[in-house]
Order: structure tokens, then C-alpha cells, then sequence
């Protein structure tokens, strides 16, 4: 199925959360190839959610309580493993209670499903508390001396394109003068944000 298809299925909307903003396409995994079933549109929010890249959003994922209720599969899978990151939650249970899988589709949630699936993935934020991605451009708060090294970044220098330091929240890199540092999250501003 087009993504254009899927957008006609959804009426141009976010099949969990039914924002008709920022919407794309979504294949839920594991999968072995894509069809109508395993495949949505979803808003940015609702993606942030799924892919743990922003903390759960209660207030937000109180969408669910209408998507365990889709019949396209795909949507009941996340719907499923959603409801069961908030099990702490009684009307997630609530609502888990009312959703009905079939063996097949059950046993797909079930495999995709986080083993520890109330925790968090770490996240990369800025001084703010942004979530900060791969890719993101974003400024010192703070000038900097760099260890080993004469060149002194100054407040207000925009870093393009950094990097996430893995297995560490408070670290990233970027390139300032053509030279690549390790900066730590907390002198650093997402631009835009």
C-alpha cells in the first residue's frame, strides 16, 4: 500500500492520536514486508512516544483509549505496547482490559515489545530539557576552552550537525572550527528551541 493509500485510510490524519499535522509513514517491526496491515500514518508526537525519544505524555497517549479499537493491526500492535509502557496507569489497564488481539497479532506486539517496557530510553536534552537528535544544530550557552587544544569556543557559536556521545546522556559532539570536540548536553541550546 502507497503512502499516499494509507493517507486516504487515515483521511490525512494520525491513525492513534488523530492529528492532522506532521504526519508520516510508520512500519511497525519486526515485520517481513509491507502491506496495509503493518503500516500507518502517524503524527510526530505519537512517533516521539513509540520510539522513546520524549517521555511518555499521559495526557496525549489518552488517544489510545480510541485506537484500541482500529482494525488495522498494525495500529492495534502499537496501541498495545503503548498501554503497556503505562501500566501504572489504571485507565491504561482499563483500556488493555477492553482491547481484543488475535493470537497472531498478539504474539507480533508481544515480540516487538520492550522487555523492560516501563523504562525510558535514555535521552540526549539540552540545557532546557529538549530532547536533542542526531543531525540537530545547536548553540554554546557558555564559551568553552577546549582541553589539549588552543581554540576557545565562544558563547553563542552555532554547532551544525552534531552527534549523540552513545552510552552517555550528558555528552555530544560537534565540529567548531573544523575541529571535532566532545560538548557536554548542558552547555548547549537546541537552536529553534
Amino acid at each position: 500500500m502507497s503512502e499516499q493509500q494509507l493517507l486516504e485510510r487515515s483521511g490525512n490524519k494520525c491513525e492513534l492520536c488523530e492529528a492532522s499535522v506532521a504526519i508520516s509513514l510508520y512500519e511497525v517491526q519486526p515485520q517481513t514486508s509491507n502491506t496495509d496491515d503493518n503500516c500507518f500514518m502517524i503524527c510526530d508526537k505519537c512517533r516521539a512516544q513509540v520510539e522513546k525519544t520524549e517521555e511518555l505524555d499521559n495526557k496525549h497517549l489518552g488517544c489510545l483509549r480510541t485506537s484500541i479499537w482500529s482494525a488495522v493491526p498494525g495500529v492495534q500492535v502499537v496501541t498495545w505496547r503503548l498501554l503497556n509502557r503505562l501500566k501504572s496507569e489504571s485507565w491504561a489497564v482499563d483500556s488493555l482490559d477492553s482491547m481484543y488481539l488475535d493470537e497472531e497479532t498478539l504474539a507480533w506486539a508481544q515480540a516487538g515489545a520492550d522487555e523492560n517496557s516501563d523504562t525510558v530510553e535514555d535521552i540526549h536534552k539540552d540545557c532546557n530539557g529538549a530532547p536533542l537528535q542526531a543531525g540537530d544544530t545547536v548553540v554554546l550557552i557558555k564559551s568553552l576552552d577546549v582541553k589539549g587544544s588552543q581554540l576557545n569556543a565562544k558563547m553563542g557559536t552555532v554547532v551544525k550537525n552534531i552527534r549523540l556521545v552513545h552510552n552517555n546522556t550528558d555528552q555530544i559532539e560537534g565540529k567548531i572550527e573544523g575541529q571535532t570536540i566532545v560538548i557536554l548536553t548542558k552547555y548547549v541550546r537546541k537552536q529553534g528551541a
